[in-house]
């Protein structure tokens, strides 16, 4: 028994010793090494925690007007010549209380709380205010507003490829199918996500014109019935892509023939215009609150050039094998929106992977202020990236065209979709689709499906796909 209760005192000493032991070591050591980790741990789980912000006592209009006026960081105000005419606007509006609210900030250098404040961002204000004052009314062309299917999330869907081109296998198929419209022959599922889209964007690669002669030595020139432009609008298009190398297919007149279609059929294009100024302006959208900016540009053709840039004096498209000026258009309508979308047309035929002039392309991009890149072009698939948070989709491929005489039999082909949220963040989606003897599927489970998927992550880094397409960046 003395033995036994030897032992058990024995291993209480031992106990004793290591418990004391631990708590010195972690009172001197412990603590320091311990803590980062349970906060990185606490901050990933939580987000890291935010200091409240210094609040003032502001008790009248004057002192919000004297506040703003004086205190504001350009960042905060947009850059925007805001004054006492638009504080006026902007308090008959939303009310005396909401200015005193917003002067209230010690700090007025987050633009955020404008929206926090009203639901809706400094551009959208600016915008608003320019349309009902009249003041500088130059800045609300090309600037559209539309009520979005949830109050939650704003949809923007993209598509690669669409044509129904004299001479091809899909133009001919369609003309000697069609008994309603185009929707004949898209699944219905795929026809529910293009309208419940906030904002669809479509390469459109094709000419509407009945004049002008094809490109000479060009091999593939693409010229479309006039009346087929309103099928964009049967899709649900809010904006045409046209910067690609058949927009000009059949020379300046056919090009603004097309510009003259779309404008009839009151869909916005972006990309090509009547010259330079009006290829490089930007299009935007006023959805949510928030103003998103969609501008576009061609790298194609590299080698040639049948595709004519728009001057001061002559229709044509923008292009970015030279970066400059379309980077100084990303940065221009970054200065005006809360998000810039570049729909670019770039990349090697038939090639999956893209390669090192995209990436240094989307680079200067993103320096300029890109939030996110949709690229085509190349009739197949590519890669998805994501850096310095910005998603890159590289290529979508065909959508419904083809470049040959003969139908396609079938080939895969996605729509990418950027969600943006309430709280700004986007979120980013590959929907697979799939091309079947003219008739164009929108795949939601099954086995090709994920093969698509899969597909693209083999050809993508640095991001993972889930199998609800949902973009997850690795970084």
């Amino acid at each position: 028994m003395e033995k036994e209760t030897s032992k058990v005192g024995g291993l209480l000493s031992v106990l004793i010793i290591a418990v004391v032991t631990i708590v010195v070591w972690y009172q001197f050591f412990g603590y320091a090494i311990i803590k980062p980790k349970l906060t990185n741990i606490e901050n990933e789980l939580f987000g890291e925690a935010q200091a409240e912000p210094v609040l003032l006592d502001i008790q009248s209009a004057e002192e919000a007007y004297d506040a703003i006026l004086n205190k504001s960081t350009k960042e905060f105000i947009g850059n925007y010549t805001i004054d006492d005419n638009f504080l006026s606007w902007f308090a008959s509006k939303y009310g005396v209380e909401t200015l005193e609210a917003i002067a209230s900030y010690a700090e007025l250098s987050d633009a955020e709380i404008w929206y926090d404040m009203t639901g809706a961002s400094i551009h959208v204000l600016w915008n608003n205010y320019c349309q009902e004052t009249g003041y500088e009314i130059v800045s609300t062309q090309d600037t559209y507003s539309r009520d979005a299917q949830s109050s939650y999330e704003t949809v923007l869907d993209f598509t690669g490829d669409f044509s129904l081109a004299d001479g091809t296998g899909v133009g001919e198929f369609y003309k000697e199918n069609v008994k309603s419209d185009v929707t004949d022959f898209f699944s219905p599922e795929l026809v529910s996500e293009l309208h419940r889209a906030d904002i669809l964007t479509i390469n459109n690669e094709t000419t509407y014109t009945t004049r002008g002669e094809a490109l000479e030595g060009k091999p593939y020139t693409f010229r479309t019935n006039p009346d087929y432009t309103s099928q964009l609008n049967v899709l649900g298009c809010d904006v045409a892509g046209l910067a690609n190398n058949h927009v000009y297919d059949f020379g300046e007149i056919g090009l603004l023939d097309t510009l003259d279609n779309l404008e009839a059929n009151s869909i916005p294009y972006a990309g090509a215009g009547k010259n330079i100024d009006e290829a490089d302006d930007p299009i935007y959208y006023i959805v949510n609150g928030r103003k998103i900016a969609i501008v576009a540009a061609t790298q194609i053709e590299r080698y040639y050039n049948y595709t004519k840039e728009a001057t001061s004096t002559s229709a044509g498209v923008l292009k970015t094998k030279d970066p400059a000026r379309y980077v100084a258009s990303i940065r221009e309508a970054k200065k005006n929106a809360d998000y810039v979308i570049c729909f670019v047309h770039w990349g090697t035929e038939g090639i999956n992977h893209q390669a090192a002039d995209q990436k240094a392309l989307a680079d200067a991009f993103i320096a300029a202020g890109a939030d996110a890149i949709i690229g085509g072009h190349t009739h197949c698939l590519q890669g998805i990236e994501v850096k310095d948070g910005v998603p890159i989709f590289y290529s979508l491929g065909n959508f419904y065209f083809t470049e040959q005489t003969e139908l396609p039999h079938e080939y895969d082909t996605a729509i990418a979709q950027l969600v943006i949220k309430k709280d700004g963040s986007i979120e980013s989606r590959l929907i697979p689709c799939q091309f079947k003897d003219g008739y164009l599927t929108m795949l939601t489970d099954g086995e090709d499906y994920r093969r698509i998927l899969d597909d693209v992550q083999s050809y993508s880094s640095g991001i993972r796909i889930d199998n609800d397409g949902r973009i997850i960046s690795d970084k």
